[in-house]
């Protein structure tokens, strides 16, 4: 930026040459080090050639070890050139100095330099190395928000960025510590495809997309996958130990073969092989003792966890099997010593803490075996709350007279002496956070110490013994897990170790709400040099203050980086629970530094309990607000199709990505803020708009057409719309479903029973957003007899109901009690029947011809309808869908796809409730899914009403009858759940207005930054709506002509690129109603130039790739063909024709 003062020439010939002046002002501020550094002219071509792309990858660079010198120099003389010009450089000099600060690792100051740089340049965004530094910098610190949101932007703006493959990795890994593993899993998939090199091999990419598969209980993939990646040639020993290690724990934890003594003689070969390749693995021992304790052998089983403590750090998952093992052997004082070992490692240990009070209950002392289930209820591990609650009650129930704090009952001798309780004691302290052991007690060690010589003695080997427990931090052990010891299904940790990657443990971050309005951009003070810090901080620190005065989402991370501890491991892989996300934070998942410092193992640690921390605060990277009208472009889209390819072409080949239909002037997509001024608390439960209707005529009226899509109106309830126009609702009954197509295929979702305003986890505990639900298959006849069924069965509770309330009095108290018990209880399972296709105009004939009543504006198909315009089906949109409900069905949370329109009419004979939030406030709710670890657009989430009036937030909410309609407008937010037992028919619907087509767009665009795929082909929609209507609008008329223009210039630059680089382009014209095209590796839509791998093509499969992931499989498109299925001189004919139509008012005139 010219307005920031002197260029980067002129900052660069300043700096770099030979001053006498400005050595002697350098060494009279004790700047200098003895002589004056100064760069070279070849110093500086090769300093040209250095950016954040090298990271990771130096030492791999033509003299590494010269490089890093440069780079130090580098660094001297950038930053005694701001000092001297009190930081008026440039904005493209902060972003050097911080990828050199980058390339030496030296992350605090790269991440001040990259500040500056954001806040004196304006499109930031364009700048890919940047973004990707940034990320890096971010990942560092186990940023994970918003390393992530950095390395998605990359992606956009440059999808063929040099280092895609290691961002798709890094994102990979995030989004598995995150458990979002579909995400994790595509992006797995996308590095393994990619022919580039990154930071771990293609083994170790195989070994974690094995893992996600086992993460989410897909055993026989993930079975299938290990095997495979074992028949790998070549492959390394420490991968093969974490498969055999992984393999093992499967066997031993599921029903992978059916007879017990065969899976635990499975798994016992397979660790032991593991261990083979890697006996310094203490997790293998770990799970081999748990193998050999299942089967009872118990001598071999202590000679492993021996084995396992003696070869790792301090295991609290270890130590309690270790009570286990003793509580069996009826050796109590020991089982009480190992439990207590594990909960001084791991205080929030819940199996440790439910098998310590087990134990005190069996030896009479029920006060303290309250205390330590009263310990594991506070985890946030625990998931059975209620029982352990319940199990309190009983025992405090039974011994209400005893006031004593830890001593048995009066009259009975306790067990265990009064050393061992206070080790109880200090265990209890340090649950509170307390870490000292009481006075006059023995230290942990000394317990440990005990248990090693009983350990060697019960191992057989008196020669060999514990070693003494290093003292601990309070981290956990990298692949522990909470101990499940009877019929244990959880899932294990996988640790690969030795590998050619060393890893630098570091601790999990605990990062700040992201919707932290209120945030201030801290300091991130440069220890050697105050001055420097000030002069990089200070403007950009203001900057960041506008940014959140505009209600720009922003956050101020505190993040805990543990000082450099290199262990050997390069890939160390806890498997947290799919069943708890708070337990899956605590656990560890490997994670990227560089090829030489290599992976960060990522380690479950509360930032309060750490003692060698740190930290380090992250400045505010706000998003500055993105425009939300396509603004005006320099070629006119006026021009004809010649003129303007013509000046395309003289503008030469933009830097980013041609193939997005929002502006090159326009951000990365960003959700919206919250309005503002917020609402005040009494209009947010807003009346929702109702037309009722009372005849044919009010139905047709068009004022009803213009009120619906009018975009103030988030959602219109068009009541007794089937009577007015005399609608067969009867031909949609569960009755003549069975009777037209009983063994028509239904998606079935098994949910739990639950309040329609409140969402529980499973345990009835506490109130969350994310809603589980398992999918299976059906048909209509199977699932109308589970209806039917359903409904007889309530119909006998009310009847045994109403018996038992007949004494009672006082039924308001009796029904709030048992609404209570809802809550509180194990939730009704109960089956959803979605997803049913009606598209097949045979089978459904009468159904379909029966909707052709209904006004156009809501009709499934319409020539004012833009889905009608797509060229070909898309179930569920521009085709009908069935819903058949019982009572507590739900549909979760969620924006139709591309933020299209939705028709949506109850059958009956039952009602629904709805829940609707205004499109302006879906960046909210993707805030709280953000925050509650769900996926906005993937996950299955139900939002906590408390949540959304905090955050003043409006929501709707009413109940639709059988023949109401449900007019649900673009981009509104809801959800449903059935009252009533009903059916329901839905489809989707585009008005042909601009705020519809820029919404389906804007979403278009956020969905491929988020790698997500876009039911709905905008490019191949623009198209087609270009051919077949006439625009008056003149904003819709210019965004899509805007579009047209986009792709025809992607188009023509690609087609002469593949020309230029002699790759033939093979005519192969497109047929009637074909579907448009997506990339079967990254699902991003792909028009007329396809890449088909060149088998598919001799094979007429057509396996369609985009440009980019074609040449990432296949850097010189050797095994790909290029099919063109449109001539040039077509689509110029196209766009030139496509001209702004008289609006109807000019024409009448």
């Amino acid at each position: 930026m010219k307005s920031c003062g002197l260029s980067l020439a002129t900052a660069a010939a300043t700096a770099f040459g030979n001053e006498e002046k400005k050595m002697a002002a350098e060494k009279a501020k004790g700047q200098g080090e003895g002589e004056s550094l100064s760069l070279t002219v070849e110093d500086r071509e090769a300093l040209r050639e250095l950016d954040s792309t090298l990271f990771g990858f130096l030492e791999r660079h033509e003299d590494g070890v010269r490089t890093k010198t440069l780079l130090d120099k580098a660094v001297h003389c950038y930053e005694s050139l701001i000092l001297k010009t009190d930081g008026k450089v440039e904005s493209d000099f902060f972003c050097q100095l911080g990828h050199f600060n980058l390339l030496l690792e030296d992350y605090s100051k790269a991440l001040s330099a990259y500040q500056r740089y954001y806040s004196l340049q304006a499109d930031y965004w364009k700048n890919a190395a940047f973004l990707y530094g940034l990320g890096l910098v971010y990942f560092y610190y186990n940023a994970f928000h918003w390393a992530i949101k950095a390395f998605q932007d990359v992606l956009y703006v440059n999808p063929s960025f040099c280092r895609a493959k290691e961002i798709h990795l890094r994102l990979g890994l995030m989004f598995k510590v995150n458990t979002n593993y579909e995400s994790s899993l595509k992006h797995f998939q996308l590095a393994l495809i990619d022919c580039n090199p990154c930071t771990l091999s293609t083994a170790e990419i195989q070994f974690h997309i094995a893992h996600v598969f086992e993460i989410q209980r897909k055993h026989h993939a993930a079975k299938e996958a290990y095997e495979q990646l074992l028949q790998t040639e070549n492959l390394p020993a420490q991968v093969k130990a974490a498969v055999l290690q992984q393999l093992g724990w499967m066997h031993h934890t599921e029903d992978l073969v059916e007879d017990k003594a065969i899976k635990e003689s499975c798994a016992i070969q397979y660790l032991q092989k593991s261990l083979e390749m890697d006996p310094n693995s203490g997790q293998s021992w770990y799970f081999l003792g748990r193998c050999y304790s299942s089967i009872g052998k118990v001598q071999d089983a202590f000679i492993s966890y021996r084995q396992s403590i003696d070869k790792s750090e301090a295991s609290a998952d270890t130590w309690c099997s270790i009570g286990v093992l003793y509580q069996q052997q009826n050796q109590p004082m020991d089982a009480l010593q190992a439990y207590i070992c594990a909960v001084q490692l791991d205080h929030g240990h819940v199996a440790a803490w439910m098998d310590l009070g087990t134990l005190y209950e069996s030896c009479n002392q029920p006060q303290d075996a309250i205390k330590c289930y009263l310990n594991a209820t506070r985890s946030k591990d625990c998931s059975n709350t209620s029982t352990l609650a319940a199990r309190i009650k009983f025992l405090q129930g039974l011994h209400k007279d005893q006031s004593s704090y830890l001593a048995g009952p009066n009259d009975e001798q306790p067990l265990f002496p009064n050393g061992s309780t206070q080790y109880l004691r200090a265990a209890v302290q340090n649950q509170n956070g307390l870490h000292k052991l009481p006075r006059n007690s023995a230290p942990q060690s000394h317990a440990c110490s005990h248990l090693s010589s009983h350990l060697a003695t019960s191992g057989g080997q008196e020669d060999i013994t514990f070693t003494k427990e290093r003292k601990s931090s309070g981290n956990r052990y990298l692949g522990s897990e909470t101990s499940r010891h009877a019929g244990d299904t959880s899932n294990s940790c996988a640790g690969i170790r030795g590998l050619p990657n060393y890893v630098h443990q570091v601790t999990a971050v605990t990062i700040s709400s992201h919707n932290h309005t209120g945030s201030v951009s801290p300091n991130l003070i440069i220890a050697d040099n105050p001055q420097l810090s000030t002069l990089l901080m200070g403007e950009a620190n203001d900057n960041m203050g506008i940014a959140t005065s505009e209600k720009v989402n922003n956050i101020c991370p505190t993040i805990h980086a543990k000082s450099d501890n290199l262990l050997s491991s390069a890939i160390s892989t806890a498997t947290p629970s799919p069943d708890s996300t708070e337990q899956a934070r605590r656990h560890g998942v490997s994670s990227l530094k560089s090829t030489q410092s290599a992976l960060h193992t990522i380690n479950g640690e509360e930032p309060e309990n750490l003692q060698s921390s740190t930290k380090v605060d992250l400045p505010v990277f706000s998003h500055k607000a993105s425009p939300q009208i396509i603004p005006s472009m320099s070629v006119s889209i006026y021009s004809n199709s010649t003129e303007a390819l013509k000046a395309c072409r003289n503008q030469g080949q933009n830097v980013l990505s041609n193939n997005h239909i929002l502006l090159d002037k326009c951000p990365p997509p960003r959700p919206p803020a919250s309005p503002y001024p917020p609402l005040p608390k009494e209009k947010l439960n807003p009346p929702t708009p109702s037309i009722y209707l009372e005849n044919k005529r009010d139905a047709f009226f068009p004022p009803l057409h213009q009120f619906c899509i009018n975009p103030k109106n988030p959602v219109t309830v068009i009541r007794g719309l089937a009577g007015a126009l005399k609608l067969d609702l009867g031909l949609f009954s569960t009755k003549t479903l069975v009777e037209a197509n009983n063994e028509h295929m239904v998606e079935v979702r098994t949910q739990l029973l639950q309040p329609a305003d409140e969402n529980w986890d499973p345990t009835g505990t506490k109130k969350i957003w994310r809603y589980e639900s398992n999918r299976s298959h059906t048909t209509i006849a199977k699932y109308a007899q589970y209806q039917a069924s359903s409904f007889q069965e309530s119909l006998r509770e009310e009847n045994e109901r109403k018996t038992q309330l007949k004494d009672c009095s006082d039924n308001e108290s009796t029904s709030s009690d048992i609404s209570g018990k809802r809550r509180k209880g194990p939730f009704k399972t109960i089956k959803f029947g979605t997803n049913i296709d009606l598209s097949d105009k045979k089978k459904w004939k009468l159904q379909l011809h029966e909707l052709t009543k209904l006004p156009a504006f809501v009709r499934v198909v319409s020539a004012g309808n833009l889905l009608s315009h797509v060229g070909h089906p898309i179930l569920g949109m521009n085709t009908v869908q069935l819903y058949m409900k019982v009572p507590g069905s739900r549909t979760p949370g969620h924006q139709e796809k591309n933020n299209f329109c939705s028709v949506n009419i109850n059958i009956g004979p039952g009602d629904c409730e709805w829940f609707v939030v205004p499109e302006d406030y879906w960046g909210v709710l993707n805030d709280f899914c953000e925050k509650n670890n769900l996926n906005f657009l993937m996950s299955s989430w139900w939002p906590n009403l408390e949540d959304l009036y905090e955050a003043n937030v409006p929501v709707y909410r009413f109940i639709q009858r059988p023949g109401d309609l449900v007019w649900i407008n673009a981009g509104t937010v809801h959800w449903v759940q059935a009252i009533g037992w009903c059916n329901n028919i839905a489809w989707n619907v585009g008005p042909l207005t601009a705020c519809q087509y820029k919404l389906a767009v804007e979403r278009y665009e956020w969905n491929k930054l988020q790698s997500v795929k876009s039911v709905v082909p905008m490019v191949h929609l623009s198209w087609n709506m270009a051919r077949n209507i006439k625009i008056s609008d003149p904003k819709l008329f210019e965004m899509i002509k805007y579009c047209l223009l986009k792709i025809l210039k992607h188009c023509q630059t690609l087609r002469e690129a593949l020309i230029a680089a002699g790759k033939d382009v093979i005519w192969h014209e497109r047929s009637n109603n074909e579907p448009a095209h997506y990339c079967s590796i990254c699902e991003v839509e792909v028009f007329n130039l396809l890449f088909v791998t060149s088998e598919s093509s001799s094979q007429k499969t057509y396996i369609v790739h985009c440009q980019d992931c074609a040449q990432k499989t296949s850097g010189n498109l050797e095994n790909f063909v290029v099919l063109e299925q449109y001539k040039m001189e077509d689509l110029m004919q196209v766009y030139d024709q496509f001209t702004l139509a008289p609006s109807l008012s000019t024409s009448s005139s």
